[in-house]
């Protein structure tokens, strides 16, 4: 069984959905997969076989203010505007692939944090839809610029909080191959964030959790990344990164700049994919 895990980082996931359209059209598929905050928001095209959806439309609605805008954030109180993103643009705008989401046998799991506890709470998604597509802008929504979510009876936050890269949650699983997708370069140290305090302050009470998961967050994400490196040169992972730092913001509004990190992600798939068949053959 191979499996796929999906990092997040905002726009920084366009470097993913170009190495996800390259697998798509050379066929190169995976028994379950896991994604995390924009892992997750972008790697459902992956099940759902919609090559290139995510890099069109988030190049075309990038300066749309119901998309992503201040705006947005002033008057529904979520930076990336809920109806727009998960209702109007994947009912009406650019149609997600229901039927065929839910017709590839590939499980989709997708990862968000519980605000009460700040622990991981992963969900697999099998529809796309009604509670599926709750749980996958939960796992996106940023603290501080999202609203919760409720759903299943929980509160959820963002994903990349509590478990950023879910390879752990992956190998759980006794898969015989496991790919991951990071979305920084090798190196990459994480700063603990000057928030923190600012956290601490609005999540109180029974929301404390998220808190404390956030002022842990750069250690968590740092250990994670020294272990990736330990189980990639034991041969138990298959890790693709990029090269560099991709260089562009987490609300990029410059389509050039989306467009040149999704093809960065394709000529990366290119070049590892005579060593990635082999890994997973």
């Amino acid at each position: 069984m191979n499996g796929l895990v999906l990092e997040g980082g905002a726009m920084r996931g366009m470097f993913t959905s170009g190495i996800l359209d390259v697998f798509m059209q050379e066929n190169i598929t995976f028994d379950t997969c896991v994604g995390v905050s924009a892992g997750a928001v972008f790697g459902c095209n992956f099940k759902s076989r919609q090559i290139g959806r995510a890099i069109r439309y988030n190049k075309k609605y990038c300066n749309d203010k119901r998309y992503c805008s201040v705006y947005s954030l002033l008057t529904t109180g979520d930076l990336y505007g809920a109806t727009f993103c998960y209702d109007t643009l994947p009912n009406v705008l650019d149609p997600f692939d229901y039927e065929a989401f839910e017709n590839n046998p590939m499980d989709f799991w997708c990862v968000t944090t519980d605000v009460k506890s700040g622990k991981p709470y992963y969900v697999k998604t099998t529809k796309g839809s009604g509670d599926d597509m709750l749980y996958l802008r939960a796992s996106a929504s940023m603290p501080l610029v999202s609203s919760s979510v409720k759903v299943g009876g929980k509160l959820l936050l963002d994903g990349g909080i509590s478990d950023p890269i879910p390879y752990r949650f992956m190998l759980d699983k006794k898969v015989d191959r496991c790919v991951v997708i990071l979305t920084q370069p090798e190196g990459y140290i994480k700063k603990k964030n000057p928030m923190n305090p600012l956290f601490k302050l609005i999540y109180r009470g029974d929301k404390s959790g998220i808190a404390r998961a956030m002022s842990i967050r750069h250690e968590v994400y740092n250990s994670q990344t020294e272990e990736i490196k330990k189980l990639e040169k034991e041969g138990k992972l298959f890790v693709i990164r990029p090269k560099y730092s991709l260089d562009i913001g987490k609300t990029e509004k410059d389509p050039e700049k989306l467009e040149r990190v999704y093809q960065e992600g394709r000529r990366i798939a290119i070049e590892i994919l005579p060593d990635l068949i082999s890994y997973l053959s």
